[in-house]
């Protein structure tokens, strides 16, 4: 094949265009590469072939039926599907694969380094100071502020409230408290603030929580990637971020910088009320007994 933009954009695709030509051995070997193509992605056509019961050759034959020059050429198809997030990729697992494959010519560590950076790098161009000031200003001037998340976003959502907490804001985990989300929710008033984050796909439950809210007329503020940009019904105020391309790592430390910045600022603006609470929690803890 020629280039990118000769590649069909789907495995299936691929054999659906060669099957007249496909040998009882191409059976065998694509029947293993379609069970389980994060794996055929990252093993060389030796590896496939053993797995398929055919001759350590039959896996170069078949990529040269489907058009590439050889296996090598092949697995670079599966691997660029892979990376783009095609549609026989589209899984968890497949994620995590493709992250295998971008570092394997070099340093693990080095590619999820490399990748973090890009995505805070992205942050600076599309996140302002003034998208900051909007989220700190709100919590502020609330009564309580309500977290919640769901999967990744819940391990947020435990930081940041007892970083509130610690600066002397009433804050609640609500991903942690689902067993009185209904107690929780009935007592918001104007006074509160509801901070969603949602990553991928929001969860019906954020949905739900965010309807709530607007109900009874709480502020509602969502920190999200773009993936999940369109929430529904829409947040009052929003941050959308980018937390990696496809194939790369989906950073946590993106939104978690944001969340940061959010907290920062708000010290910088609440007349020393994070401050001396902070500076009381210091004394506190110092002085307790507690077996911390």
């Amino acid at each position: 094949m020629n280039g990118r933009n000769d590649l069909p954009e789907r495995l299936g695709d691929l054999i659906s265009r060669h099957s007249p030509q496909l040998t009882d051995a191409d059976t065998r070997l694509l029947d293993v590469l379609m069970q389980d193509p994060i794996r055929a992605a990252m093993e060389n056509g030796k590896t496939v072939s053993f797995r398929a019961g055919v001759h350590p050759a039959s896996a170069v034959r078949l990529a040269r039926r489907l058009g590439f020059k050889g296996y090598p050429e092949f697995r670079t198809f599966l691997q660029s599907s892979l990376l783009e997030g095609g549609g026989d990729f589209e899984s968890p697992a497949a994620r995590m694969a493709a992250r295998l494959v971008r570092a394997e010519d070099g340093s693990l560590l080095a590619s999820v380094l490399d990748s973090e950076i890009a995505a805070l790098q992205q942050v600076r161009n599309s996140v302002s100071d003034a998208d900051i000031r909007v989220f700190s200003q709100s919590l502020r001037d609330c009564r309580r502020i309500l977290v919640f998340g769901r999967g990744h976003s819940a391990a947020l959502t435990s930081l940041i409230a007892l970083r509130l907490n610690r600066s002397g804001y009433e804050a609640v985990d609500l991903s942690s408290q689902l067993h009185q989300i209904e107690e929780l929710l009935s007592t918001l008033t104007p006074d509160d603030v509801v901070w969603v984050l949602a990553f991928r796909r929001p969860p019906p439950l954020i949905r739900e929580v965010l309807e709530i809210a607007t109900k009874r007329g709480a502020r509602t503020l969502a920190l999200t990637d773009l993936r999940c940009a369109r929430l529904d019904p829409a947040p009052e105020h929003q941050i959308a971020v980018s937390r990696g391309e496809p194939g790369e790592s989906q950073s946590l430390v993106v939104p978690m910088t944001v969340a940061n910045a959010v907290i920062l600022d708000l010290a910088a603006i609440d007349d020393g009320r994070s401050l001396q609470a902070l500076g009381a929690f210091r004394s506190f803890r110092a002085s307790s007994d507690l077996p911390l």
